[in-house]
């Protein structure tokens, strides 16, 4: 029996699992912190969040922008935070994720797309499916926490 995964918008409904997703991500926060970042998100037209569902559960999500590079030419899209609950991976939630940023990217013809993924050891599985979908590791990303 194939599973019924599909993607569509996040929705306010959402909060939640969002908010549980990104504990699954290794960022923990509550409801009422994640309705805020929803919003805040929403508020901005480049931002976009997706999530896929197994019939009606969310079990996955997709955050991303669009954005111009000064390397190159052309909209690219930056995902920014990409997760599958911990439950559920390895079902194809993730891969469906993509390929509907990918499918967004096409639609706005983007030359490209980029993300950054965690130098962690937890990260590995994340990394080997990264590849698997055809991405290449180009680059180390730093941080500097302001506050």
């Amino acid at each position: 029996m194939e599973l019924k995964i599909h993607t569509r918008k996040a929705a306010i409904g959402d909060i939640p699992q969002l908010a549980s997703l990104m504990g699954d991500l290794g960022y923990p926060v509550s409801k009422e912190l994640m309705e805020k970042r929803l919003n805040n998100i929403g508020a901005h037209p480049d931002y976009y969040s997706l999530v896929a569902c197994l019939e009606d559960k969310v079990i996955g999500m997709a955050g991303f922008h669009t954005g111009l590079l000064y390397n190159t030419d052309g909209i690219h899209i930056r995902v920014i935070a990409f997760v599958t609950d911990k439950n559920y991976r390895g079902m194809g939630a993730g891969k469906k994720l993509m390929q509907a940023v990918e499918n967004f990217a096409e639609q706005l013809g983007a030359a490209g797309i980029v993300l950054n993924s965690g130098n962690r050891t937890e990260r590995e599985d994340a990394h080997q499916f990264y590849i698997s979908l055809g991405y290449q590791a180009k680059s180390t990303g730093f941080v500097k926490t302001l506050h």
